[in-house]
This record gives structure tokens, sequence and C-alpha cells, in this order.
């Protein structure tokens, strides 16, 4: 018995380091004193007692096993196997993430920029808000004003020339690039405004015309003087003067009229202007003179400025050989008009795009952060011709402008469905693959649409730009249906047919129509200030500008109008009629805009699948009309607009009769299960 206890005591020794370290012993350990001289028992003891290995399948899992254990336990197959499949389903869910994530970057379309998501408002300062009662407008009145554009949803501020100029005739003859006109303010005033749309979500977008300068610029007095690089700034040629006559070295023509010529008593050269004598051409062949411009651009977007507007970009260049342009009617003697000249050798020049790409390349530098992306459009008015204008957006590889400003609209005097058809499938048509479009109705030197095709249209206008697929860009007070000026009486020098779409913003009732608390403005009020104006209309459930706010919402928050199809459904002498579908929505919108008289219109007979009855998504002229029209009978009145909402069983760009009635900017096709867009249609 006592050998039994002997080795159940030796066992127990030799089972130190093997205990549950999970196991905490309530009672204290009493250790015993142990005598250095004793013998250790464990040492003395000739006993080997082989320690058994631990069976897995004997001994349970316990908290704080040792890793031999542990390793015991997970090398068995039920443990070994769930960790791998847990293994590879992670590897697996993340290779399906990564490839998805790949596939949704590869088939979604390119994201529309700031400048193609919102309209562009059209500032003239001078006429937009006086802030210090000298009644001209300034950069620190527009600043108090910038609530208004925001209240439009528009976030795009477009302010015209604001440089130390004479502003001769409006076409900025500039004296310096760097400065601000004192009439406008100050360059602290310009950067508060900057960080002021900055801080309220806007973009800013300014004019520059590099063209010309003024004849007062301190480059004009250099070259004339025949000082260092600045010689051949400008262009030079030598002309004969007799008397009060010059004798030019050809028949070029201004585009007031008269010689394009004028000569210089300090230079004893005539030097060439395409537009007034006071705004002498700069010598684009110079590589000097392409630098300073571009060190210019590189100043203003160093400033915090998101974008230009370059402007008679077609009159840059001139030939070399100086021969006389061709007149349009060979046998007239006498040539002064502008348009009695074929203007071959003085626009449009080769070389006058590459110029143009230089400056798409120095904005580009300032392009790299995201969400800073510098915009450029070009001011052309080549109505003649929309083949060159389109040569504005670049070719495929090489970027230009974003887009050339459209101004075919603001040609139309007359009003027509079939005149307003005509342009807006000219432009989509003969626009490059994959560009984007722009409409406008109105600008500083164009009658304002209300004057020019009735203020009973203004309403079924802003419905059209703010409903066909590309930017809408609108002049300020367009939104409240400005009229133009009857009258203006300046004391100063100025092509007076330009002053009558110039007149300031019409804000109240109150005294200058809130424009300005001084005790006079630099153009006169327009008569009809007090019952037109922002506040009034405000309160007025049908006045343009509540339209003009529904319509901009409709088009910020509806993917049919920001990247939809647009296709051709019917147009005559009264009414235009298309719709504007996207792959993957269960609805569309067609617009029947009215330009003419009160007329009914059938689109049963177009026979594409309409249904019976539509909805009115809105009308220009009643919200309170009945919310369905049935589509064998839709009544336009006058001047109206409607959006008539509804579904179709087959999307029109899918069928072969709409093939080439059928046009999209960018191509996009919406995904209602996930929720995004994608290209792959």
């Amino acid at each position: 018995m006592a050998k039994e206890e002997s080795k159940k005591d030796s066992f127990r020794m030799n089972m130190k380091g093997c205990t549950n370290n999970g196991f905490v012993q309530n009672e204290p350990v009493i250790e015993r004193e142990i005598d250095s001289n004793q013998e250790d028992p464990l040492k003395t003891s000739n006993v080997d007692i082989p320690f058994p290995e631990l069976d897995p399948t004997i001994i349970k899992p316990y908290a704080g096993m040792p890793k031999e254990v542990l390793l015991l336990y997970s090398s068995q197959a039920r443990y070994r196997v769930t960790r791998e499949i847990l293994f590879w389903l992670i590897i697996a869910s993340v290779l399906v993430l990564i490839s998805a994530t790949i596939a949704i970057i590869i088939l979604s379309p390119k994201c529309l920029d700031w400048w193609q998501v919102s309209p562009i408002y059209q500032i003239y300062p001078r006429s937009f808000k006086d802030s210090n009662q000298d009644g001209n407008g300034d950069l620190k009145g527009i600043e108090e004003k910038l609530d208004h554009i925001i209240n439009l949803n528009i976030k795009n501020v477009w302010i015209t020339s604001f440089y130390k100029s004479s502003i001769k005739d409006f076409r900025y003859g500039v004296e310096d690039f760097r400065e601000i006109d004192p009439i406008f303010g100050t360059m602290r005033e310009f950067e508060n405004l900057v960080a002021a749309i900055h801080d309220k979500g806007l973009k800013l977008i300014l004019d520059f015309i590099p063209n010309h300068t003024s004849d007062n610029h301190i480059w004009f007095q250099l070259s004339r003087n025949r000082t260092g690089k600045y010689t051949d700034y400008y262009i030079w040629h030598n002309c004969t003067q007799e008397g009060n006559s010059t004798k030019p070295p050809n028949n070029w023509l201004s585009v007031y009229g008269n010689s394009s010529w004028q000569y210089d008593d300090v230079r004893n050269q005539c030097y060439f202007h395409q537009f007034t004598k006071e705004q002498p051409d700069l010598n684009f062949r110079n590589p000097d003179v392409q630098e300073e411009i571009k060190e210019i651009i590189r100043f203003w977007l160093g400033k915090g400025v998101d974008g230009f507007s370059f402007d008679a970009v077609k009159f840059l260049l001139e030939a070399t050989h100086l021969r006389n342009e061709p007149q349009v009617d060979k046998n007239q003697i006498l040539v002064t008009n502008y348009s009695e000249l074929y203007h071959d050798y003085t626009t449009t020049q080769i070389g006058m795009h590459d110029i143009l790409r230089s400056f798409r390349q120095t904005m580009d530098q300032f392009s790299r952060e995201p969400g800073r992306y510098r915009f450029m459009g070009t001011e052309v008015r080549n109505q003649e011709d929309i083949g060159e204008t389109m040569t504005y957006y670049g070719e495929p590889f090489v970027q230009e402008a974003n887009f050339p400003f459209n101004f075919y609209l603001t040609e139309v005097n007359v009003l027509s469905g079939t005149k307003v058809f005509e342009v807006v499938e000219s432009w989509m048509k003969n626009m490059p693959e994959g560009k984007w479009p722009n409409w406008r109705i109105g600008g500083p030197d164009i009658v304002r649409s209300s004057s020019r095709c009735g203020k009973d249209y203004i309403n079924v206008m802003n419905m059209l730009i703010l409903t066909l697929p590309g930017t809408p860009i609108t002049y300020y007070g367009e939104e409240i249906g400005m009229e133009n000026l009857l009258r203006a009486d300046v004391n100063e020098s100025y092509d007076i047919t330009t002053l009558f779409s110039k007149s300031p913003m019409q804000w109240d009732n109150s005294s200058n129509a809130g424009f300005s608390e001084g005790n006079q403005t630099w153009l006169p009020i327009n008569t009809d200030y007090q019952v037109l104006n922002v506040e009034v209309q405000k309160t007025q459930a049908t006045s343009p500008l509540k339209l003009y706010q529904k319509l901009s919402a409709l088009r910020l928050n509806e993917l049919l109008l920001s990247r939809g199809w647009l296709c051709y459904l019917w147009h005559d002498a009264n009414v235009v009629v298309y719709m504007r579908e996207l792959d993957g929505l269960d609805k569309v919108f067609t617009m029947v805009l009215n330009f003419g008289e009160t007329t009914e219109v059938n689109l049963q007979a177009l026979s594409i699948g309409l249904p019976e009855k539509a909805s009115i998504k809105m009308s220009t002229m009643s919200p309170t009309r009945s919310e369905t029209v049935t589509t064998n009978a839709v009544t336009a009145r006058k001047g109206e607009g409607l959006i008539l909402e509804h579904k179709m069983p087959k999307l029109l760009h899918h069928q072969e009769a709409f093939k080439d009635k059928c046009l999209v900017s960018s191509k996009a096709c919406y995904s209602s299960f996930l929720n995004i867009l994608y290209d792959a249609c």
C-alpha cells in the first residue's frame, strides 16, 4: 500500500507543468521552506515513469489550453475543413467585390462634370447690382446676390469682362489684363467674390478676349516705339499717309466698317485692328505674345477661376501675304461694309486651332485636382457654316473647347415650330460624337428674347433650353422675362445698339428697381420694373421665375433630362414635339412646345405606341391644369409648353423608324436594381 502511494506522489511531481492553467486556486498556497542541505527527492529518484500521450478523443477542450493541445484539435478534420471553407469563401468574396468594382468602373459612363450638370448664369457686371451707390453694378454687388442664383438651382456663374478698360463698344479694349477696372471694384473684392462663390458650392467662369488690347496698353505703347521684344507684339505694315488720308496695305475691313488699318504717327506705320481703331490686334504669330496670354490665363486660374470663355477667337490670326479679300459683289466700286467681303484671309486661319489647344493645355495644368476641372468655351459666331463651328470642339484625341457657344437660337427672330426644330436638329446632327451641346436665347449684345420673339414666349423658350440635352445658358434677367430698353441715354461713346439688352437688373419695385440706392444709374431702369421684378414674381405661381425654378430643379433631379436620348416626334408651323427617354427607366417625358397660336396635336397619329392618356408633369401656363390629357387631342395654347409623363412599350431609339431621329450626347443606361448608370446597353 505504501508503494502505491509513493508511485502516486512521484507521478504527481512529474505532472508539474501540465496542470490546467485556466484553473485558479481559491486557497492560498503555503510554500514550505526547504532545507538547502536536504536532498531533493526529485533529483535522487531513480523511478522513471513515462507520461502517457494525450488522446484528443478523451481530453476535452478547455479554456487556456496550451499550444500543444490546441494544435491537436485544430488538425482534426471537422475543424480543418471548416477553417479552409471559411478561408476560401473570404478569398472568393474579395475577388467578387474587386471584379464587380472593376466591372462597374469599366461599364459606367463618364460622370457629368460641373459645367454639364448645371445651367450657366451669365452676368453683365455693370448692370447686375450696385453696392456703393455710384450707379454702376460691381463685384461686391454680385456677391450680395449669389443666393438668387442658388435659388434658380444654378451652380455656374459667368461674368463678362471687368478688366481695366475703356470698355469701348463693349469689345473689351483691355488696358491691363491683371487689373480690375475701378468701376467694378478692387482685386481684394474679386478675391472675396471667388471665395464666396466657392463657399456656396458654385463655379466661376470669366470672359477673356485675347485677340486685341486697348491702344493704351503698355504693350502697344512699347511697340509703337519699337522697344525690344514688344516691337512685333502687334501687326504693323508700311502704308502711305497723304495729308489726312491713308492708303492702307490692302482692302481688309474692320467689323465696324471702313479700313482695318490705322496710321500711327509715332511709328510711321499702320497697325491692324479687326474692331475699333482703339483696339489693335495682337500678333499671335509671335511666340512671345502667345506666352504672354498663357501667363495671364495662369494668373487668373491661380486666383481660383474655374474656367474661361474665349471671345472673338476666329480673329486670332491673319494671312501674312496681305492679299485683298474677295468682294461679294465683284462689280462694286467702293467697299466699306464688313459684309461686302469674303473674309478668307482674316478669320479662321491655319494655326488658329493650335493656339486654342495651347490654351486648353495651359488650363489642364490646373485641372489635376479632383473637382477642379477648368472649363473652356469659345465664342465663334459663325452662323453661315455650322460645320466650321463644330471644329472648335477639337479632334477625337485632341481636346479644344468643351463646347463652342451656340448662338443659333438667338438668330431666330420669328418663332415657329419648324424653325426651332431646324436649329436644334442642325446642332445635334453636326456635333461630333461624344461631345456636349449647349443652348442659349440671349446675351449682352443680343436683343432680349422677350423683345425679339414676344413676351408670350419667354416661358416656352426657357422650357426648350432646360429640357434639351446639354448645358442651358441663361443671361441675367431672362429668368423673369426682362425686355430690351426702349431708350438708352448715356454720356459715353458706345455703339448704341448694344445697350438695349444691358439694362439694370430688376430686383423689386423700389427706387431704381432695387439695383442701386444712388441718385442715377448708368443706364435707365426699364419702365416695366414695378410689375416685372424678382420680388413680385416670387409671389406669382405662374411667373417666369417660378417656372424657371421648377424646370431647373426637374433637370437637376431627372436622369431623363440630364442623360436621356432626344427623339424627334413632330414639328409644324406651331409646335415642336420631342421625347426624352433612357434605357432602364419605366417612364419617358414628351415635350409639346407651342411657338405659334393655340393648336391641337394628335400624338396617336404618330403610331409609335403612345398610351391613350398621359399625365402632365408641368405646364408653362397653369399649375392647376388637368392632371392628364388624352394623347389623341393635346391642346397647347399660344406660347405654352407641356411636359407629359407616360410609359412606352418600346423605347423609340430601339425602333428602326427612329434610327436617324434619336440622338444622345453620352450614352448611358440605368439599372434600377443596383441604382447605377452603365454604358453597356
